[in-house]
């Protein structure tokens, strides 16, 4: 989904169901919400009557206030079940909200299991984590508070607006003018203020994504002496966000103090007609009291409401790059008749692929090949020939914009997804292990595995000595993306991992690429001697690991230019032995 700018109405409207799911914790905290604001606001009521209770008697100058201090203690038991009521809201809003944002949670992160390759290819690992931890925070803060807050309000504006006409109608039409007064400054200033939000939630995203990409390259920024530019880079970007932080809430606080204004405004006013219409006997001392504390009940709110808006309109912005992440197209569905592979043999044919990332700008031309089950087929070339690109259209993380990949006679694009990517085992240049045991991450994927089963294909990796050394052996728990262990040991932990798994094809895009050569030429044995009966496809730019390939295809701006032998290419004046020339030279 596009960039879009979403409504209020919308987002909101996206929000109603999250709450909606909690039918009953919702009805329970309206119920409280009501009753709560209902007590308080029988307090002034009865203040009215507090002051017209005292009785001066003229003979002895004595004051009764027997009658006060019966309508206070009533006061004070209306405002302490008012303030219990308020309590038991608070902490229920609470537990609604971390129901709620725990669900919007979960929605994300599977959402992000559905999305397609492409879409972590076009955004920020950091921007994607300021959506799941920031932006959802943002909306907690707002359900937990924000929005009790509004509901709160209402029945307190409703209730006192409905006593103070009873009081006085004349003295409402104070707020006839006062009211739609404060409503076109709200609404003049969250018009402005909401862009800035909105800008404020991608600014943070946009930081999150440089500072994550700083520090996964902390090596490389040191080596290459990179941190005075890599500060001077960072203080752009935080200048950047500082100032679209500043710029929210200087022009956000501003409708807080000019809604407080006209509050104040609207007190004057009454308390002015309120001293006309005593002197004219309209109205009583107490009735003015009375009358008041309602205005303040009444103005008080709509200035609260005034005050949070800001951090609406920060929630609003929120929930927009939320909930257009959850509006992202997933990867397309099967077809309709899709059909499960399971064991396939490993025959592999492509016929006049054609396709490119961005429409009009083709990186594969007419690709065609035949692999035969359990052969070898290294695919070289210069960077950006689109190596990597047939990998991706071979596990079908994208889909050939013409022409057809066919596994086994099958059309990959009549099979589901899931059985076609079972068939293969892949091992990146980017390695990845997660925070558990060296057992755990060999196992990830064949968790039927046995122990000797591990054990022996880390032997065929010649890594079984190592982990042995490690303080628990197989036991031994890595640490974040196996931090504690060496990029050459860790590549070959993934290619165990992949040996492991009981499939037909096997992938290895540069796989070899943080071993040492004397390791590399013992997974090669190892592969050839374990994976005899499978199809592999090995993407190299050392050429030295691809010579006992069955077949070398060198790629060269998304065409096939040579394809062949090591030895049969080398014989002649080709394109491949300039390659491997220069790595040589």
């Amino acid at each position: 989904m596009s960039e879009h700018k979403m409504k209020k109405t919308a987002v909101l409207g996206r929000l109603l169901p999250y709450l909606t799911e909690h039918k009953g914790l919702m009805f329970l905290a309206i119920a409280l919400t009501i009753g709560g604001n209902v007590l308080g606001l029988a307090g002034p009521y009865y203040s009215g009557f507090a002051i017209d209770a005292i009785e001066l008697h003229d003979s002895t100058g004595h004051v009764d206030l027997s009658g006060v201090w019966k309508y206070a203690a009533i006061m004070v038991a209306l405002y302490l079940a008012s303030g219990i009521l308020s309590y038991i809201l608070a902490r229920l809003m609470i537990v609604i909200s971390r129901k709620v944002v725990s669900k919007m949670r979960s929605d994300v992160f599977n959402k992000l299991t559905e999305l397609p390759v492409g879409y972590f290819d076009r955004n920020q690992t950091g921007d994607i984590l300021s959506r799941i931890s920031y932006d959802i925070d943002t909306i907690n803060t707002s359900l937990s508070h924000d929005f009790v807050q509004i509901a709160a309000s209402v029945v307190t504006v409703s209730g006192s607006l409905i006593m103070m006409i009873k009081i006085s109608p004349l003295l409402v039409l104070v707020f006839a003018f006062t009211v739609p007064l404060s409503v076109f400054l709200t609404k003049k200033i969250t018009g402005f203020t909401r862009p800035l939000f909105r800008k404020r939630s991608a600014k943070l995203g946009e930081l999150n994504g440089f500072v994550e990409e700083m520090i996964s390259g902390q090596k490389t920024l040191r080596a290459y002496s990179q941190e005075e530019n890599t500060l001077k880079k960072f203080d752009l970007q935080n200048d950047d966000t500082v100032e679209a932080y500043y710029r929210a809430e200087y022009y956000g606080s501003v409708t807080g103090p000019s809604v407080n204004f006209v509050n104040n405004l609207s007190l004057s006013l009454v308390s002015f007609f309120g001293a006309v219409l005593y002197l004219y006997h309209k109205i009583s001392i107490g009735n003015i009291s009375t009358f008041v504390l309602y205005s303040r009940k009444f103005s008080g709110p709509i200035n609260e409401i005034a005050n949070i808006f800001g951090e609406l309109q920060s929630a609003f912005s929120a929930a927009e790059r939320v909930f257009r992440l959850l509006d992202e197209e997933p990867e397309p569905a099967d077809a309709q008749n899709a059909i499960e592979l399971n064991g396939a043999e490993g025959n592999v044919k492509i016929e006049d692929v054609r396709f490119g990332y961005d429409p009009g700008k083709e990186i594969i031309h007419g690709l065609s090949l035949n692999v035969k089950k359990g052969s070898l087929i290294a695919i070289v070339g210069p960077t950006g020939a689109g190596k990597t690109t047939v990998v991706n259209l071979l596990m079908r993380f994208y889909d050939p914009d013409s022409g057809r990949i066919l596994l086994d006679e099958h059309d990959i694009q009549t099979l589901t997804r899931k059985s076609l990517r079972l068939n293969y085992s892949m091992v990146l240049q980017d390695t990845w292990l997660f925070n558990g045991t060296v057992y755990e991450n060999i196992a990830y994927g064949s968790e039927s595995a046995k122990k000797e089963d591990i054990e022996r294909v880390c032997r065929a990796c010649g890594i079984h000595e190592y982990i042995m050394t490690l303080p628990d052996g197989y036991a031994t728990v890595l640490d974040d993306d196996g931090a504690n262990i060496s990029k050459g040991q860790k590549q070959l932990m993934t290619i165990a991992r992949a040996m492991l798994l009981p499939s037909s094809l096997l992938i290895l895009d540069e796989a070899t690429s943080n071993v040492d050569t004397r390791t590399e030429l013992q997974i090669q044995r190892a592969m050839r001697a374990l994976m005899a009966d499978k199809t592999c496809f090995v993407i190299a730019h050392r050429l030295s690991t691809v010579r006992n390939a069955d077949m070398i295809l060198v790629v060269r701006d998304g065409d096939i230019v040579e394809r062949g032998t090591h030895e049969s290419l080398m014989s002649g004046e080709t394109f491949y032995k300039q390659l491997y020339n220069a790595q040589f030279a």
